[in-house]
């Protein structure tokens, strides 16, 4: 087993060991894709990656990150996609979307803009979140979900779960990471509830584990499901490591085929240790300890580093971000670099 080796999930052949991950680029309208995503997602499945994974998608309007986030809570998104999912899939690369809330960190700014919180008088609106506690200093204050929000909310990702599916997708993910709505639900750190939703582990992953099975009772079961998620908040009485093997254990159970492991997020200031393959290790305890092919991701950038990942056993596939920023077609070259067969697209034959 290499990072070229094919790796099949449910009834999903993929080329090779490597993802896109999702990046979001806050440059749709009306929760609408348009060129820019179909060029920056099309030209990494140009490139060779076998898993192109499409940015968060909110299940609601009210749960986009900006307003430029990709949204699939209405028909008319699903056209947009569509056009891109053609595309991808006729490169060879399978074409996957991470459905998500972003609960309290909703309503902000795109990065080259501060970041910051808009404004309801500004064009924004009021976050929601399991407990009415502000993401960081400066931040309003979010509205506490009712349960029957909560169960309005599990619907709406199973509504975009058919939408997906409308729109040619052959897999999906989760987003329960990086302090959006389902990881707020999940750390002791975000959820204060005193309710089925709150209070120890079991109430804490009862969202995740509810969005999970109701996903699956509408994605095909020939199709595979994902489950991205933050597997320590790194911020002591926050979410932990012990917790993200029992919930991957519970998700794995729910129908998800893959957990992709990554961390942080639910707070500002946390001490992260990042480096080269700094979160490969969470990987490779969910996958021993839980029984799940995992994927790894995070400073993962040479070759050489992803394969050895794959060649021990440490993840069952590798999930790139900024290195797929820099280098569209990293998969091409990294097939040349460790000797492999890479996917060369024939227009593109004579660079290899």
């Amino acid at each position: 087993m290499h990072l070229f080796s094919p790796l099949t999930l449910r009834s999903v052949a993929l080329r090779n060991r490597i993802a896109v991950s999702p990046m979001c680029q806050y440059s749709a309208q009306d929760g609408r894709a348009n060129d820019w995503h179909l060029v920056h997602l099309g030209s990494r499945a140009v490139g060779g990656a076998a898993l192109v994974v499409f940015e968060a998608t909110a299940v609601e309007p009210g749960g986009r990150i900006s307003p430029g986030d990709l949204g699939l809570w209405e028909d008319a998104q699903v056209e947009p996609l569509a056009r891109i999912v053609r595309f991808v899939d006729a490169q060879g690369a399978v074409p996957c979307l991470q459905l998500a809330h972003a609960g309290r960190k909703a309503s902000t700014e795109p990065p080259w803009k501060g970041g910051g919180p808009i404004a309801e008088a500004s064009g924004g609106w009021q976050p929601v979140a399991p407990s009415a506690i502000p993401f960081a200093e400066g931040h309003p204050e979010p509205r506490a979900l009712e349960e029957e929000e909560i169960a309005r909310l599990v619907r709406a990702f199973a509504a975009a779960a058919r939408r997906a599916l409308q729109a040619g997708f052959r897999a999906l993910e989760l987003h329960m990471a990086h302090g959006y709505l389902i990881h707020q639900f999940l750390s002791p750190l975000s959820n204060r509830r005193q309710d089925r939703h709150g209070g120890p582990f079991n109430g804490r992953a009862r969202l995740a584990l509810e969005v999970a099975e109701a996903v699956r009772g509408e994605w095909p079961e020939r199709l595979p499901l994902l489950a991205r998620i933050s597997a320590t908040d790194w911020v002591e009485g926050g979410w932990t490591v012990d917790e993200s093997v029992q919930l991957a254990r519970r998700l794995h159970a729910a129908g998800v085929d893959l957990v992709d492991c990554s961390s942080g997020g639910t707070v500002p200031g946390a001490a992260v240790p990042a480096g080269p393959g700094y979160q490969t290790g969470f990987a490779e305890r969910i996958r021993r300890e839980a029984g799940v092919a995992t994927g790894a991701v995070g400073f993962i950038t040479a070759p050489e580093q992803a394969d050895h990942i794959i060649r021990t056993g440490q993840a069952d596939m590798v999930l790139l971000a900024r290195e797929m920023l820099r280098d569209p077609h990293w998969a091409l070259r990294a097939s040349s670099r460790l000797g492999q067969d890479g996917p060369w697209p024939r227009q593109y034959l004579r660079a290899k």
